[in-house]
This record gives structure tokens, C-alpha cells and sequence, in this order.
């Protein structure tokens, strides 16, 4: 195995970075280029943890072929993973009980749609969420969802297993695989109330969600007074 290169200090990559704006203030740079330091070891951080996140030891076996409704009639958990070895679940806050769906759950599947193509290349996306299937599809329609593949879990008996143990309406991400021919956990995001920092919402790392991405870039941040919405006006959307 050929080993790694040794790698710069974020500082001195920072200070070879070179970028300059127009009328920008040596303070400002002085400042940016702290501040890029600091981005070079989050990325460095992001790949370190997402190489522990694969060399996990196997993960326990999938109890049952859990049977889910889709568009096209009855499916099994197995057939969930088509042709790829890897199955990633979403588990979307849209049961029966609820009038409407999650706002953020929606905002968060509304951007993945945009590239389940992209990512249906290497692994399995699908969003799970336990109303009837025909009012999931419903939804797809009017959010126009067209890449996304939607599933009710009726029986609930995935959603106890793998999200919450009550059948609560409950956001989750949960990835699978079948590498060695059995299906297999390999990794869910466990970050919630009990592991949030004072003052944070619950929030995974990396967030799944581009809006955070976005906003975090922003001086407005995240914000603590808004929400995203399922329907906005014509004239806010330009």
C-alpha cells in the first residue's frame, strides 16, 4: 500500500491561497484567511470521520424482509436494494395522523430529488414514510418529485425497528448494505435531543440538509425565527 503524502498545515495552504476581492481590507484578509485554516481542517476533519464511518465492523443483520407498498404494487425490503449493494432509507414525518407533512422533511427530499439520479448510479435512495401509498404519491405529484422513490410501511414493523420502537412520527436516515450477500445495518444518523448542544436544534454532522449548507454560509446563519414552508407565494419564490 502506498503510503499517504504528507500533508501542509491548513495556515500555510491558507496563506498561498491567493484569492483577493475588489476594496477588501487587510483586516478582512487577515480574518479570511483564519477563518480558511479553519475550513481546510473541517474538510480535512469530514474525510477523516467519513473514512471511520466505512471501516465499521458489520452491523447487525436485517431481522425480516420488511414489505412496504410502492408505486408499482408490493415490494420486500430486499427488493428495496434493486441491483446495488448499498440501500440508504429515508424516513420521511408523514403518517397517517398528520394533515400534512414535515416541512423540513419535504424541504430536505425536495433537494434530494434533484439528485437521486445522480446518487441512484451508486447506491439505492428511497424515502419511506407510513401513510398509504396513494397519498405519498399524491404529494410527489403536487411537490413535483420526479426522481424520488416513495414507499408506505404500512405495518409499521420496519418504522419500530428502525426509527423509533413506539411508531412515533419520527424523522430518520437509515443505511443498509449487502456486501457479504446478507443484508445488513452498516450506519443511521443517531444524532438527537440528547446529543444537541445548548442553544442548537438537533443537527447531524455533516447536515444532510443543503439548506443548512447554504445558510451557514451566510451572515444571516440559520436563523431561530422561520421554518421552512410546504407552500410559498408566487412572488416570494422569484
Amino acid at each position: 500500500m502506498t503510503a499517504p503524502l504528507p500533508l501542509k498545515s491548513a495556515s500555510a495552504l491558507a496563506q498561498i491561497n491567493g484569492v483577493r476581492f475588489p476594496n477588501e481590507s487587510d483586516d478582512y484578509r487577515q480574518a479570511r484567511n483564519a477563518l480558511l485554516a479553519e475550513e481546510i481542517e473541517l474538510r480535512r476533519h469530514i474525510e477523516k470521520v467519513a473514512g471511520q464511518r466505512r471501516a465499521l465492523p458489520p452491523g447487525g443483520v436485517v431481522p425480516m424482509d420488511y414489505r412496504f407498498e410502492g408505486e408499482e404494487g408490493p415490494v420486500t425490503f430486499t427488493q428495496l436494494f434493486g441491483g446495488k449493494q448499498t440501500l440508504a432509507v429515508y424516513s420521511y414525518m408523514f403518517g397517517p395522523q398528520r394533515k400534512q407533512p414535515c416541512p423540513m422533511c419535504t424541504s430536505l427530499l425536495s433537494a434530494w430529488d434533484g439528485c437521486a439520479a445522480d446518487v441512484g448510479q451508486r447506491i439505492s435512495l428511497v424515502a419511506i414514510a407510513r401513510s398509504p401509498i396513494e397519498r405519498l404519491l399524491a404529494f410527489r405529484k403536487e411537490r413535483g418529485w420526479q426522481h424520488l422513490r416513495i414507499y408506505s410501511d404500512p405495518t409499521g414493523e420496519y418504522t419500530r425497528a428502525y426509527v423509533n420502537a413506539d411508531d412515533a412520527d419520527m424523522p430518520g436516515f437509515n443505511v443498509f448494505t449487502r456486501r457479504d450477500g446478507t443484508p445488513r445495518h452498516f450506519w443511521s444518523g443517531e444524532m438527537g435531543p440528547a446529543t444537541a448542544d445548548p442553544g442548537q436544534d438537533p443537527r447531524g454532522a455533516p447536515d444532510l440538509m443543503p439548506l443548512w449548507t447554504i445558510l451557514d454560509s451566510t451572515p444571516e446563519g440559520r436563523g431561530t425565527d422561520w421554518y421552512p414552508q410546504l407552500h410559498y407565494p408566487k412572488a416570494l419564490a422569484r
